[in-house]
């Protein structure tokens, strides 16, 4: 097995295959112990899969719950207990979080290079393998887990779909005498320099390290989203809760980044594609580490059992488990990309606690097709009637500037 990317969804299927007794070469870009822009924060289900993966999480920092605000609003909720995610998440951010991970894949066994740039090889549509470093490489499967889609993407056909929503964060680090706290803090009420109601939040993610993660993120569906100033938003969301946490200076450059929440292929004969390289990132959040990890696993566990069937077979099962929801999502962004539609989805999202129960399921992605009780009856109520005002809510979208 051949994987391109050495982040949680490409270290995870590593892990998985070679723990297992499968010669995996795993090719990542950076150097070792490189980082990537991230909000740092896992969900309980990023902990049920890091369990499931058999990785040590004691270096993270533990997190119980999340705190929402919306305008004058507040709800500080702990995670539900379920039968299957912890009732806890974690911060642990990604330069540690990842060498935590891809070291565990040196130690499974896998061939680790990195600083080395890994293209497929295709030949009558079929991936072959890769060419890496000046060498080419051969494998029954290749593993996409580039991140966004960029490059290698482009040559296997995994574009992020064109009409569906993306989204862009940007996120620094800043000092806090609140660095041990264990809630997230989430601020759904965000608006631009322009007044304009935000399609996304802001978040304070304790790193338990004397420093919290701070960014914001916003979804495409907005007015004006093409010149939205990241930096400036995120300016205005630091003098928001500077007072309140005690906020120092950033310690680094604010850096941002894109999140695919789409994509036109993530399967084919000899490839797959997992975590943001196929496009799975929940468009209510923009957290994908969970589903990046449980994507790795499964790749992996299929392509075990039978190397010939695994890409269809993983194509079929990924989407049972994560379409439904990460659909309603793209098509709910829709909606929410409105300024007056997303007042009145804020005061409804925290205004009694059995709906800010839904949205603490949503926000920590505690929800697929096999969710019981309120939040998943809500949810496949909602991708029932979504699905049939999907080409109105495409129609009547928030225009640009």
């Amino acid at each position: 097995m051949l994987v391109i990317g050495g982040g949680p969804a490409g270290a995870a299927a590593a892990i998985r295959a070679a723990r297992a007794g499968v010669r995996v070469t795993l090719f990542e870009k950076g150097l070792h112990g490189r980082d990537k822009v991230c909000g740092d924060g896992l969900t309980p289900r990023a902990i049920a899969a890091l369990h499931d993966l058999d990785v040590d999480i004691s270096a993270a920092h533990r997190i119980d719950g999340l705190r929402m605000i919306a305008g004058k609003k507040r709800r500080e909720l702990a995670w539900p207990t379920t039968d299957r995610f912890p009732n806890h998440g974690a911060v642990w951010p990604r330069r540690k979080f990842d060498t935590h991970l891809i070291d565990a894949a040196v130690t499974a066994g896998a061939d680790v290079r990195f600083g080395t740039e890994a293209m497929p090889v295709v030949d009558g549509g079929r991936v072959l393998g890769v060419t890496a470093g000046g060498e080419n490489f051969t494998a029954p499967m290749t593993v996409l887990a580039a991140g966004a889609q960029g490059a290698a993407a482009n040559l296997m056909g995994a574009q992020r779909q064109p009409d569906e929503p993306f989204g862009l964060a940007i996120r620094a680090y800043a000092a806090t005498p609140r660095h041990a706290e264990r809630h997230l803090e989430a601020c759904l009420s965000l608006r631009d320099e322009h007044g304009t109601p935000v399609p996304g939040y802001g978040w304070m993610f304790p790193a338990g390290d004397g420093t919290v993660n701070i960014g914001v993120g916003a979804l495409s569906t907005m007015k004006g989203f093409k010149n939205l100033n990241l930096n400036t938003l995120l300016d205005q969301y630091a003098a928001l809760v500077r007072d309140e946490w005690s906020l120092g200076s950033y310690i680094e450059k604010p850096r941002a980044w894109r999140l695919p929440m789409s994509s036109k292929r993530r399967h084919g004969p000899g490839w797959v594609a997992i975590g943001d390289a196929a496009g799975f990132v929940n468009p209510m959040n923009g957290e994908g580490i969970d589903y990046g990890l449980e994507s790795g696993m499964l790749a992996s566990d299929l392509f075990i059992a039978d190397p010939v069937s695994a890409p269809e077979r993983y194509d079929r099962e990924v989407g049972e488990r994560f379409d439904a929801f990460l659909r309603t999502g793209r098509r709910f962004s829709f909606i929410i990309g409105h300024p007056l539609l997303l007042r009145s989805g804020l005061r409804v999202a925290v205004g009694t606690q059995a709906a800010a129960n839904v949205t603490l399921a949503v926000m920590g992605n505690l929800i697929d097709n096999e969710t019981p009780g309120v939040a998943g009856l809500v949810m496949r109520l909602a991708d029932r009637v979504l699905g049939i005002a999907d080409p109105l809510l495409r129609r009547t979208r928030a225009k640009d500037r």
